[in-house]
């Protein structure tokens, strides 16, 4: 049984070949990697979370302020 149409094509059918085998490899390489990094004992990159809280000088809580002023709802619900 021989596919129809365009897939019959030799091209199309190595640019599929190609296509699996690349992700194939750079799936295997990413999960290795990750291991790899996983049992040398590196910790994950920090990422902030919003409940952690840092004070904010005058100036900032000044400026925050401002910002979430002009973001509040104004008449008829629109933002200012």
């Amino acid at each position: 049984m021989s596919l129809p149409g365009q897939f019959s094509d030799p091209r199309v059918l190595t640019l599929f070949g190609l296509l699996a085998v690349s992700t194939v490899v750079w799936l295997s390489l990413g999960l290795r990697s990750r291991a790899r990094r996983d049992r040398a004992g590196v910790p994950l990159e920090r990422v902030w979370h919003p409940l952690e809280s840092t004070a904010l000088t005058p100036a900032e809580e000044h400026a925050f302020g401002q910002v979430v002023s002009r973001l509040s709802p104004g008449r008829a619900g629109r933002l200012r």
